[in-house]
Parts: structure tokens; C-alpha cells; sequence
């Protein structure tokens, strides 16, 4: 390997236990090729910026990768530890839970469905593409030096469509499910740090908050809410003596859309510094807390915090969070620093070759 200063050698001498000592004579030239590596990121590339194309005994870096034997489970533990003790060690924990479909074809692709394109669809128009779906989790962090938000994926997991569980006799796991697998292991390895997690719609299921919720140090979970909800308010007290089953919600409330639509409705104006884009943006919001209900299901506690244009240029939004005590200027604030996952993966797509051959 390469004389490196020792802050490098500190950072990735951090991942010599994921592999014996014989495959770590190998590994550290391939990390630095391949943060070095201009265009294709393969293991060809990565020898021929290192220096080492020429090298007799190549065969021994490719199988770093498709022979010898490491978790990388605990890849992404120590890699999240080391990105929490630098850009955020103190004060809550958000990440970004999000998933992306890499296109790819061919009868070798396995684990491979038809989902819907995130990118080309629209509300009045369906696209299908035909690839991965990969579910990410990352670490929203402040960068100093950058003045603004970065999404540092860290763990992923591959979501096979429930076609290919079939085909395989698997029993099929919703992205629901993958999601609950990833947060749980997440809150495991910090297990003293207030963690909030931020998600679109997909994740708005009151079985996967209601388990997040259910944790000795519950995660707070904050995703896109229907305007059409069914809330209700809390269970009203009990009278001592009173007979029959205990009630499981109170009245029922307007829904959020209602809300939006009354003229009664108090709005207060905020002014939010980074807005999507970076940009000041002046909003109105709106916030309560309630009860979702629905049938055969436990009732939720949530805060939902209601977004207007004042300009009119986007509809009116909704946000649930589960944390109740939650202000909702900083809700929104954690909601709007998702996008930096679109950002992750638009730049992983343009500079890392992902859904290419040459990733």
C-alpha cells in the first residue's frame, strides 16, 4: 500500500477486522483506487490508477470482492460510527430512509421486478421499470465545509420483488418490513442516541411507527401524511364503573384536507432557512396533535403538522411525526433535509457508474 499519512491509515486501518490479514494486503489498494478512480469504478480500473495493471498476481485483488469472506453488516456499523463521532457527535441522530430502482436487464439479473419509475412517473402518468430495488438508509449530517446538508449512505439492503420470492419459495418481505429490519439494527448500534428518521409515503404505515414507536427508546418517525386520514381525538377518560369494552379512539376530526379548506383555520407564517434547493422559503403551517385509527389495527398517537404556499405555486402538504412534543418548525425542517437523498443517488448514478456495469 501506498505511505499515507496516518489520519488515512487510522481511517482505514478502522476496517482491517472485517477481513483476515491475508485479504487486508489487498483491500487497502482498492479502496484508495477506487476513490481515485476517474469514470468505471471496476477492479481493472482501480489496479490500472494505482499503479498495479502489470501486477502477476491480479487475480488476488478480484477475489477481495468475490471470494473471501466479510460482513457487510458490520462494514456498515464501524462505518457508521466513524461518520457520527466526525460530523454529528452530539445532539439527535436523522437519517433518511429511501428506496432507488437500478435499471438492469438480462436473464442473469436475478432478484430483479417491474416497479414503478419514481423519476419518469407523475401523478397523471405511470411508468414501469424493469430492475433492483435497493432500500438505503443515511445519515443526514451537516457539513462544515460544504455550508449544508449531506446524505451519507451506510447501510442497504436489496428488496426483492415478491415475483422473484415465489419463483425462489421465499416468504416475501414488504419494503415496510426491510425498513422495520434496518431501523431496529440501526437504534441497536446507538442505543443512547435520540434517532429520527425521515421518509416519503411509502412508509407511512401505522404498523411499522406504531413498532418504532413500541421501542424502549422509541425512534421518531416523520413521513408524508394523507390529507385524507382518518383522525380522531384521543380516548376520552373512563367513569369508574361504566361497563363495556374500552374505547380504542375519541370523536372523529375533520381530516387534514378539511382543515385546509376552512377559513377558520389559524395559520402561522415561518421562514425556513433551507428550503429544497437551499434556499429561504416563507411557508404556513399548521399543527395538532390526534389519533390515527384504523380498523383491526392499534390506534397511533401522532403530531401532523399541516404546509401552505402562501404564493400558491405547490398544493397544500401534510407531515406525520410521531414524536408528539416535536416543534413543528423543526419538523418540517427534518422533512425538507430528505431531499439530499435524491441528491445521493442522482450523484452515485452520474460519478460511481450505479445501474451501469461499471459500478
Amino acid at each position: 500500500m501506498l505511505a499515507l499519512p496516518e489520519p488515512y491509515c487510522t481511517l482505514i486501518g478502522a476496517f482491517a477486522p472485517l477481513v483476515s490479514q491475508r485479504v487486508w494486503r489487498y483491500a487497502p489498494d482498492l479502496v484508495l483506487g477506487a476513490i481515485l478512480a476517474p469514470g468505471q469504478h471496476t477492479v481493472a480500473s482501480v489496479l490500472r490508477v494505482m499503479g498495479l495493471s502489470r501486477d502477476t498476481h491480479f487475480q488476488n485483488y478480484h477475489r477481495v470482492l468475490n471470494r473471501a469472506v466479510w460482513s457487510s453488516l458490520e462494514a456498515a456499523h464501524l462505518l457508521l460510527g466513524l461518520l457520527v463521532a466526525t460530523f454529528v457527535p452530539t445532539g439527535p441522530l436523522v437519517f433518511g430512509l429511501d428506496d432507488t430502482i437500478e435499471r438492469r436487464r438480462g436473464a442473469k439479473i436475478k432478484a430483479k421486478g417491474i416497479y414503478r419509475d419514481p423519476v419518469r412517473s407523475s401523478h397523471s402518468h405511470f411508468v414501469k421499470a424493469s430492475g433492483l430495488r435497493w432500500l438505503s438508509l443515511m445519515l443526514l449530517a451537516p457539513i462544515p465545509w460544504a455550508q449544508r446538508v449531506w446524505a451519507l449512505p451506510f447501510l442497504t439492503a436489496l428488496t426483492p420483488s415478491e415475483r422473484y420470492d415465489q419463483t425462489q419459495r421465499y416468504r416475501h418481505k414488504k419494503l415496510t418490513d426491510w425498513g422495520r429490519q434496518m431501523l431496529l439494527q440501526v437504534r441497536r448500534w446507538q442505543p443512547t442516541r435520540a434517532l429520527v428518521v425521515v421518509a416519503d409515503s411509502s412508509f407511512a404505515v401505522i404498523t411499522l411507527l406504531q413498532r418504532m414507536q413500541d421501542l424502549v427508546r422509541p425512534i421518531t418517525m416523520i413521513t408524508r401524511f394523507r390529507l385524507d386520514a382518518a383522525l380522531y381525538e384521543p380516548v376520552p377518560t373512563r367513569r369508574p364503573g361504566q361497563k363495556g369494552r374500552p374505547r380504542l379512539k375519541g370523536k372523529r376530526l375533520p381530516t387534514l384536507e378539511q382543515v385546509a379548506q376552512d377559513a377558520t383555520t389559524t395559520w402561522t407564517s415561518v421562514t425556513l432557512q433551507h428550503w429544497y434547493g437551499g434556499v429561504r422559503r416563507v411557508v404556513e403551517i399548521v399543527s395538532a396533535t390526534a389519533v390515527w385509527y384504523h380498523a383491526g389495527m392499534r390506534p397511533l398517537p401522532i403530531r401532523w403538522v399541516l404546509i401552505r404556499d402562501p404564493q400558491g405555486i405547490f398544493k397544500p402538504q401534510a407531515l406525520l411525526c410521531t414524536g408528539l412534543t416535536a416543534d413543528p418548525v423543526q419538523i418540517v425542517t427534518w422533512f425538507v433535509m430528505r431531499w439530499q437523498l435524491e441528491v445521493t443517488f442522482h450523484e452515485g448514478r452520474a460519478h460511481l457508474g450505479m445501474e451501469t456495469q461499471r459500478q
